[in-house]
């Protein structure tokens, strides 16, 4: 019976050492995001197309799930096509707004470009961090300015795939 008590601790003990049950927290615009929190921070940029595009970010959330990190995800639940993107719009700029302070504290911005999308505020805000050492991209063949994507990419060495799995290995070497 001892035997089995110790045997029985061990395990346990065993188990409660090696095994982190982390779950990932998906924060989404407009919902606050925690200065307090210190685990690694990922902002999903990329195509969205008014939420015309495939819902990527879905896809990434799910593959990190089981990850101790916190993923900014722009994509709105309640996004309303009716909303003018104009400065003054309370609802536009406070996305806007959103979307900066998420790159701003983020550690890794993932940026996606998918195939047949222009997304203009994605290669701008591609620009705005090329130089960080913060991004991954992804852009596939397709995509109609892939070669200047390409080209800053190399410039200004951004690790760039062309595929959904290859961009989540390299994501999840930076975990």
């Amino acid at each position: 019976m001892k035997r089995l008590l110790t045997l029985s601790l061990l395990l346990l003990f065993s188990a409660d050492s090696f095994a982190q049950n982390y779950q990932a927290t998906i924060i989404k615009s407009p919902n606050a995001i925690p200065p307090e929190d210190n685990r690694l921070k990922i902002f999903l940029g990329g195509s969205i197309d008014m939420g015309k595009s495939e819902n990527w970010q879905a896809r990434i959330e799910k593959q990190l799930s089981n990850y101790n990190v916190v993923v900014l995800n722009p994509r709105r639940e309640d996004w309303n096509t009716e909303w003018k993107p104009i400065s003054t719009n309370k609802n536009f700029r406070k996305q806007v707004e959103w979307e900066l302070s998420a790159l701003e504290a983020s550690d890794i911005i993932v940026m996606y470009f998918a195939p047949g999308s222009q997304s203009p505020i994605s290669l701008l805000e591609f620009g705005l961090y090329a130089k960080t050492d913060k991004l991954i991209v992804l852009c596939p063949d397709g995509f109609w300015r892939k070669g200047n994507v390409e080209i800053v990419s190399e410039k200004y060495n951004v690790p760039t795939v062309n595929t959904f799995n290859e961009l989540i290995v390299e994501l999840k070497k930076l975990l």
